[in-house]
């Protein structure tokens, strides 16, 4: 059986790196030449996303699946299809539209483009070399006549997209790869973009220990971060949302439940901001019209 992750460990502190190539003498010459690489780059590129671009540039020629995170192409297949299991499991479905935030050489995209309508994917990347290796893996799987878009970005504000178009909006393994600005970024416009009712699925490296990056590439977040940045700022989010959920069946108790969730993370202003948003939402659903 797989050992579970230490959620209190540093991995950027000195004493766990020296356990780690105790463990693991045999990973030391790798991860020096990683660390070498890493460093260069930095000094030419110091922005993130410049500095993330240069590393994906140089990993995606090496090997594209083990610059996506997989080691084998079968952990590849694996990999993408987990992905996929899991938000049809969650509702997606064939008419929605979607947009996956660091799309890669499509592991998951490939079965998503698939799944939905032609025309139905959009799927985004700062790095234009690994979008590159997506355009293999569309023709190697046969799936031009899907008419999907990749697009190379340059940052998360997703201005050059329509508002409220997308049903589902999907970032597996971003925020693990991205400072706190980058996500702010993002959390802070996916709104825009989200269709009455739409979601937004985004997976990421948590720890309940000090949070801290390895190499600028890696980054560990408490959950109590993200769901403060998350929930700061998007009241008029708020509102349509409450909308959708009441239309979708949830009754006012259930959302209630969730704000006294979320105000555990988010503090006690915000979240009474978000009660009396809620709350005039739920009146004017609820009352009678004339």
């Amino acid at each position: 059986m797989p050992t579970a992750k230490n959620l209190q460990a540093n991995r950027a502190a000195l004493a766990h790196r020296l356990s780690y190539a105790l463990r693991h003498p045999g990973r030391i010459p790798r991860h020096l030449r990683r660390a070498a690489r890493d460093a260069w780059l930095r000094y030419r590129s110091p922005d993130h996303i410049a500095y993330y671009r240069a590393v994906m540039r140089s990993d995606t020629r090496r090997n594209p699946d083990a610059a996506v995170g997989s080691q084998s192409r079968e952990r590849w297949n694996a990999l993408g299809r987990m992905q996929f299991d899991y938000l049809v499991d969650h509702g997606l479905r064939p008419e929605h539209r979607m947009l996956e935030i660091g799309c890669g050489n499509l592991r998951a995209g490939r079965h998503f483009i698939g799944h939905l309508h032609p025309g139905h994917y959009y799927g985004i990347d700062i790095s234009p070399d690994i979008l590159f290796a997506a355009q293999d893996t569309l023709v190697a799987h046969g799936l031009q006549d899907r008419l999907p878009t990749l697009t190379p970005v340059r940052d998360l504000t997703l201005r050059f997209l329509p508002p409220a178009h997308f049903d589902v909006v999907h970032a597996h393994s971003v925020f693990s790869h991205s400072p706190l600005p980058v996500i702010e970024q993002c959390l802070a416009h996916v709104g825009r973009v989200l269709a009455p009712g739409g979601w937004f699925d985004f997976t990421f490296d948590r720890t309940e220990g000090e949070e801290h990056d390895v190499l600028r590439e890696d980054f560990y977040y408490r959950t109590e971060t993200l769901t403060a940045l998350a929930a700061g700022g998007h009241l008029e989010e708020l509102a349509s949302h409450t909308r959708a959920a009441l239309r979708n069946g949830l009754t006012p108790d259930e959302i209630k439940e969730v704000l006294l969730q979320t105000a555990v993370y988010c503090g006690i202003p915000a979240a009474g901001s978000a009660f009396r948003v809620a709350q005039q939402v739920v009146q004017e659903e609820t009352t009678p019209q004339e």
